[in-house]
């Protein structure tokens, strides 16, 4: 049976979830749920996900949303091996640790930001916002001196978390090279990787495409 996920592809969560499914070669029935166009608050969707987010999965009867949840659960139930989540305990502390920073940190700062000129007509990011999502760069900096990918030396399902983050900040706040240079090491290693592209370009395009319509 197919997995059908619901969201947009503007959405850097669900782009984390689709580099998720493309690395392990799931096929995938991808639903369109335009939240900007308030489309998670039908009926239909409401008795699936009563908290209204994407993305959201649906494997069979079982559903789950958030795309921390879904892509441990993805690798758990269909990955080859658990290079992507691994099961020794130390190792997957760290993914979970660093998948934390992304949704307690990185995540809130960059939405915190986009909120108020997608919802708010703002036509600059305000400089508080700006700094601190300046200040979780320093941080996720720190993390890439300790190790080639964000939680080890080989791509997990927290560099997904934290690359469509990351590309979704730069858009508002550019991540310069020269004051960080292991992120856009790593984001080279990231934009090279075969579903990269498919993955998290093509939605990574369409949302600054919506950023630049809103500060015109």
């Amino acid at each position: 049976m197919v997995i059908k996920l619901y969201g947009v592809k503007g959405s850097p969560p669900v782009r984390a979830t689709l580099l998720t499914l493309e690395a392990l070669g799931i096929e995938v029935d991808f639903k369109v749920t335009n939240i900007l166009k308030g489309e998670q608050y039908t009926q239909d969707f409401l008795e699936m996900n009563p908290l209204h987010t994407v993305p959201t999965i649906q494997d069979g009867d079982f559903v789950i949303w958030d795309s921390h949840a879904i892509n441990s659960y993805l690798v758990e139930k269909y990955g080859k091996d658990d290079s992507l989540y691994p099961k020794d305990l130390e190792a997957r502390a760290v993914v979970n640790q660093r998948m934390y920073f992304d949704n307690g940190i990185l995540f809130p700062r960059w939405g915190a930001a986009v909120l108020l000129i997608l919802k708010q007509g703002a036509k600059t990011v305000r400089k508080d916002l700006a700094d601190s999502l300046v200040d979780a760069y320093n941080s996720l900096e720190t993390l890439l001196e300790r190790s080639t990918y964000v939680a080890g030396e080989q791509v997990t399902i927290a560099d997904f978390s934290i690359v469509t983050t990351l590309t979704s900040a730069n858009v508002l706040v550019p991540v310069a090279s020269n004051r960080f240079p292991k992120i856009s090491e790593w984001l080279v290693k990231m934009q090279a990787l075969p579903y990269y592209a498919s993955a998290n370009q093509v939605g990574l395009d369409q949302f600054a495409a919506v950023v630049k319509s809103k500060l015109a």
